[in-house]
């Protein structure tokens, strides 16, 4: 039941989650469930992992809270930490992936005023997700999300995702692009990976131009897609990398890195934030960060991907309605032919938490530390759903 005291943003919700440990979550009537969402791409290590549970405990034992006022040591240690990891030169704290990518936004219309451009416009996808602050909204590509909250933020114009040469077009008629702001692969959009030069063609197309190359990581990023950030797979560096949800495992943090040109635009005074960066979460980030390296997660979700993609294709191979099975490390989509949101609940009542995206997409993040044993009972339980899954839903 959902309490009328809560603004009706969300909907109702069946589940109340009382509990969490490794892959499993416990509603409070003490139904264990298979949490192949992981608070969407968020609890990378599993719930209550012992490494971040203690870095938060010992953390909030000495300092909660001062400001960023004041030199804070976790922060400090955690941008060490992924300035090495990265090859980005410096970073910006907030609380989430939206605030992340507002300090992106920000960049790039500080690289045009500094290129003498009025309105510093933004390149942005069809079908991309990167919040739901003003700005970010605008930076959506998806109109469901943005109806209602007009007039939206102007200097971004849309493109296609994955075809270069509507930037290339973009790029000879619109003299005021300041950066180009993309998703390696789209998540809320519906798990789209573009073709293998695509990236790389849009780093080529950004030197060119003296735009900013900006990669959207919240979901992608922490280890999720075999590599800590997707874009390592590609051999190419943005000059801005936002990172959030996995970061923390759980604690609100969000993470705004550049390098290059990139790097030198905020001055003091210029950007902020209350409690971005604040030691409780940058511990647990810490936590999290070396539990991902140390433990080798990177490659454990590469392993499991595969695994996965291949355990779907052989079983849903003789499945008319299932249109695709794609996929990066632990990002999973299984696309149907029909809207699917009903298998939401449909595999909650058999024990497992999945999500449905773009209508049609059944979205698979699970957490990195997954058995194998657990990977078989989420192909075991959710592949009989996919077979009964008819239009009617």
């Amino acid at each position: 039941m959902t309490s009328s005291a809560l603004m009706d943003n969300y909907g109702p919700r069946s589940l109340s989650i009382a509990k969490g440990e490794g892959v499993w979550v416990w509603d409070d009537q003490g139904t264990r469930y298979l949490d192949a969402l992981a608070g969407i791409a968020v609890c990378g290590l599993g719930h209550c992992h012992p490494a971040v549970s203690a870095a938060i405990q010992a953390q909030s034992q000495n300092l909660v809270h001062c400001s960023n006022l004041y030199n804070i040591a976790a922060q400090e240690q955690l941008a060490e930490k992924l300035r090495d990891i990265s090859g980005m030169s410096n970073m910006f704290f907030g609380n989430s992936g939206a605030e992340a990518n507002e300090a992106a936004i920000k960049l790039a219309r500080l690289h045009g005023h500094s290129r003498g451009i009025d309105i510093p416009t933004v390149i942005v996808m069809e079908n991309a997700f990167h919040g739901r602050t003003l700005a970010t909204l605008t930076a959506t590509g998806n109109r469901k999300v943005q109806a209602g909250f007009e007039p939206l933020v102007r200097g971004f114009v849309r493109a296609p995702f994955n075809d270069v040469s509507a930037l290339e077009a973009i790029a000879k008629n619109n003299a005021a692009v300041a950066a180009v702001m993309v998703e390696p692969i789209q998540g809320e959009g519906g798990i789209n990976i573009p073709d293998d030069n695509y990236l790389k063609n849009l780093r080529a197309l950004c030197d060119a131009n003296d735009w900013l190359l900006i990669f959207d990581e919240i979901q992608t990023g922490n280890g999720r897609t075999g590599s800590f950030f997707y874009y390592q797979q590609l051999g190419i560096e943005p000059d801005v990398v936002t990172l959030a949800k996995g970061l923390g495992n759980g604690m609100p943090i969000g993470a705004c890195l550049a390098r290059g040109k990139a790097s030198a635009l905020m001055k003091p005074g210029s950007h902020g934030s209350t409690f971005g960066g604040n030691p409780v979460a940058c511990a647990a980030a810490l936590a999290t960060v070396n539990t991902i390296i140390e433990d080798k997660l990177c490659r454990r979700a590469a392993d499991l991907g595969e695994r996965l993609l291949q355990q779907f294709s052989e079983a849903l191979a003789d499945c008319d309605h299932v249109i695709d099975i794609r996929g990066r490390g632990l990002m999973i989509g299984i696309e149907l032919a029909h809207p699917c949101a009903a298998l939401v609940g449909q595999a909650a009542a058999a024990g497992l938490l999945i999500n449905v995206t773009a209508e049609k997409v059944i979205r698979l993040l699970p957490p990195l530390v997954m058995t194998d044993e657990q990977t078989e009972q989420l192909v075991q339980t959710l592949v009989p759903l996919i077979k009964a899954s008819t239009a009617t839903d």
